[in-house]
């Protein structure tokens, strides 16, 4: 057998498995995320092409999560037919490596992992930006009405007469909360107002008409437009802000406004991530330069053209009075009035980077998940050839649950800033991918048959481990004759 010959038929043995598995797990996937949506769909009298629009845009998104598994289950299935009717002895028999049926199925998979990098940074994002648009647009009909984290909301009031943008890092659509607020209030046209807090909670009314936001932890800027002008700032505890009738009728927004992390490309999230962190140094540098100038005017010191060790020897012997005269200064009142503002806006800075961080690894290692699981699954299947669709089945799910706890865990722990990104989201990959490349090195050591290889040498597998963790955890008395007997 010629080795193109050898190739375009493994090719083949491959496409049909994986063309019926992508379609298989796509559907489940896909009517899942239908049945979670449906409760906020039906009863609005939405017509059938906006039903429609949203199925077509949901699909990206399923494909995403089964195109890898996909990949799996075909390299699986395969092998294991084509060890099962003795292909592989057979070429083994030619003097053909069983590593080297490997060469076809990894350029395959080269293959699928570049188009998924190209549809998880040119398709998704689009498809997910559209989606979360229609939405809110439903929603916005909806007394239930839904504000977008990360992303200028436009809330109209009063019958579309009245207009407010807001802004959130953090929404909990269960416990109704924000985080990190900013609120842009334009309607009186002799004074501009933006309201920023550190935390708020939204509450509606009883015919959930009107929407009320407590805000904590904040301060209310205020620019006068008329010719006299003026600026005020006020620092609040606690301030309550209501939104009178909301609208309820459905509005197709097209594009909208800006986009969350999950929907954005790979150069905007390393942008944004960018971005980010330059805000970020310089709200502590303003921090910083805020409290120098509020310690110098508290000392009684010139505010410019004067340097730390001018004013150092003042301000060592100083140091007992400082805080009596910052807290009677105006100008430090303010400062300290508004450092818990920019504590908090700190750490929402970070939380912001990494959450954009992590998007984007996760994008590239669930991507990569392709190649991986193409090493993975047929040294799995020459070592079970007798498994058959069962086999497939549990060594799949097995694979899948794994992966994709590992997966969620990770981005969970980088959200939280509890290990970087990149640790985070490529742990599962290389974890696989080491598995994957031993069984694939031992491939030739030894062939499998269609005489073993079954459920019952899996058993066999298990309990040989499970027996060697007994003796070494007992030092090895009795445990083997124990399970002789068994």
């Amino acid at each position: 057998m010629r080795i193109g010959v050898l190739d375009r038929y493994l090719i083949r043995a491959h496409t049909g498995p994986f063309l019926f598995a992508l379609s298989a797990i796509t559907g489940l996937l896909f009517l899942n995320a239908v049945a979670l949506r449906m409760e906020s769909l039906v009863g609005k009298g939405l017509p059938w092409s906006v039903l429609g629009q949203f199925m077509l845009l949901s699909l990206p998104h399923t494909i995403a999560l089964s195109l890898p598994m996909a990949v799996l289950v075909a390299v699986l299935y395969a092998f294991s037919e084509l060890t099962e009717h003795n292909e592989i002895t057979a070429l083994a028999a030619g003097g053909i490596r069983p590593g080297r049926v490997l060469v076809p199925l990894l350029v395959m998979g080269l293959l699928t992992t570049g188009v998924m990098l190209y549809f998880n940074d040119a398709v998704l994002p689009e498809a997910n930006h559209r989606l979360k648009n229609l939405l809110v647009d439903i929603g916005r009909k909806s007394p239930t009405f839904e504000l977008r984290e990360g992303v200028v909301n436009e809330i109209k009031t009063n019958g579309d007469r009245d207009s407010y943008f807001l802004t959130a890092t953090r929404i909990d659509p269960k416990a109704n909360t924000l985080e990190d607020v900013a609120i842009y209030d334009r309607n009186d046209p002799n004074r501009e107002r933006t309201t920023y807090a550190a935390r708020g909670a939204m509450a509606f009314n009883a015919n959930r008409t009107d929407l009320f936001l407590t805000l904590y932890d904040g301060q209310v800027m205020e620019l006068q437009n008329d010719p006299e002008g003026g600026f005020q700032r006020l620092y609040f505890g606690k301030e309550i802000i209501p939104m009178r009738g909301v609208g309820d009728e459905l509005e197709r927004r097209m594009g909208g406004s800006d986009r969350g992390d999950r929907e954005m490309d790979f150069a905007t999230l390393r942008q944004n991530a960018r971005e980010k962190e330059a805000e970020e140094a310089s709200v502590r540098d303003e921090s910083r330069a805020r409290a120098l100038d509020a310690v110098r005017s508290a000392l009684g010191l010139p505010q410019a053209n004067d340097t730390l060790n001018e004013w150092e020897p003042t301000r060592v012997a100083t140091t007992h009075g400082t805080m009596s005269l910052l807290a009677r200064d105006p100008l430090s009142q303010g400062v300290i009035s508004s450092a818990r503002t920019r504590v908090t806006r700190v750490d929402s800075l970070e939380e912001a980077a990494d959450r954009f961080r992590t998007e984007l690894h996760k994008k590239w290692a669930i991507a990569f998940a392709c190649l991986v699981f193409t090493l993975l699954g047929p040294p799995l299947a020459l070592r079970f050839p007798r498994g058959g669709v069962g086999m497939v089945v549990a060594a799949s799910s097995t694979i899948f649950a794994i992966y994709w706890m590992g997966l969620i865990g990770g981005e969970s722990l980088a959200d939280r800033r509890v290990a970087s990104p990149v640790v985070s989201m490529w742990i599962s990959d290389v974890v696989f991918f080491i598995i994957g490349l031993t069984l694939a090195m031992r491939m030739g050591r030894a062939g499998s048959t269609v005489r073993g290889g079954g459920w019952e040498d899996l058993w066999l597998h298990v309990r040989d481990g499970v027996a060697g963790i007994f003796r070494r955890l007992r030092g090895g008395r009795g445990t083997t004759e124990a399970w002789e007997t068994r």
